[in-house]
């Protein structure tokens, strides 16, 4: 079975402009993501989908990364993630389609194997918090209405729950990792 693990990532923060490049433990959010894809070793190939060449450049240099421009009619602010996913797998064959969210920096492994389990059995899997988000093929193929989500919810307890879209978010999470010590 060919899984193929993503993290898609935009330059278009509008509430946290860069965010996607910020630092979470000295890495940015999308390098610590991808590489946590990689080393849990579930993965035929790990996709980073992006409109940005900085983005992109940021995490060039992992060996074991694909990197996929993504177009731009894909890179608007009200753009939908499935079809986002859609073009991952069009170009990336594979069974299953795992979309690990770097808003969430810490995420256990045992998510992504839970979310793929649930996708070869349900169709498609969404952690909550909303880190891992997990689809067969043929779910993506006949998705039908990209904000109309049925997945198998499943509930994740050792994870921050904080999405982080704010400064604010990101000093949350920063907090929460280190304990509230005093700078």
């Amino acid at each position: 079975m060919k899984i193929i693990g993503s993290v898609i990532a935009r330059a278009g923060s509008k509430r946290l402009p860069y965010k996607n490049l910020l630092p979470f433990k000295g890495v940015p959010l999308v390098r610590r993501a991808i590489l946590q894809l990689i080393e849990c070793k579930l993965f035929s190939t790990v996709v980073l989908s992006t409109d940005s060449e900085l983005i992109a450049r940021t995490c060039m240099d992992i060996n074991e990364l694909s990197i996929l421009k993504r177009p731009e009619s894909l890179a608007g602010d009200n753009i939908a993630s499935i079809p986002v996913f859609q073009h991952i797998v069009e170009n990336f064959s594979c069974d299953i389609h795992l979309n690990y969210n770097c808003n969430f920096p810490d995420c256990p492994d045992e998510v992504f194997t839970q979310a793929i389990s649930l996708a070869k059995t349900s169709g498609e899997a969404l952690s909550n918090p909303y880190a891992v988000w997990a689809q067969s093929l043929h779910c993506l193929q006949n998705y039908g209405d990209p904000f109309n989500i049925k997945a198998k919810v499943f509930h994740v307890s050792d994870m921050n729950p904080i999405d982080i879209h704010t400064e604010t978010d990101l000093l949350d999470v920063h907090q929460h990792s280190q304990g509230l010590l005093s700078w």
